[in-house]
């Protein structure tokens, strides 16, 4: 798709299920580290534990986030982290946005 100028505008780029500011937001806490609990996502986000459910059932259905359930003594607990797929979808989104961002108007193009 073109926006007529002969170039495709970096926009067309972006992860649409990353892009939701929450999903953003999980997936860059996720970014840094190699897995994290449930609660300490939920907490950084600073979301409630309903809205980090949901959108992590979106983020492991596009095969961007893992979780793996377990225990640590009696207490259950349950772990995030970017899969690979996550990964590469989260550095090439940032990548659009540094490109959107980067992207001005050409002068010459403009009328006075």
């Amino acid at each position: 798709m073109s926006d007529g100028g002969g170039q495709e505008h970096p926009r067309h780029r972006l992860d649409d299920v990353i892009h939701a500011p929450v999903r953003f937001s999980i997936v860059a806490a996720l970014a840094s580290v190699d897995e994290a609990v449930f609660g300490v996502v939920r907490d950084g986000v600073g979301i409630s534990d309903s809205v980090l459910s949901k959108q992590v059932s979106v983020l492991e259905q596009a095969g961007y986030v893992a979780v793996r359930k377990g225990a640590v003594g009696r207490r259950p607990r349950t772990w995030l982290r970017l899969t690979p797929k996550g990964r590469r979808a989260f550095r090439d989104h940032l990548d659009a946005l540094r490109d959107i961002a980067a992207t001005g108007i050409d002068d010459s193009a403009t009328e006075e």
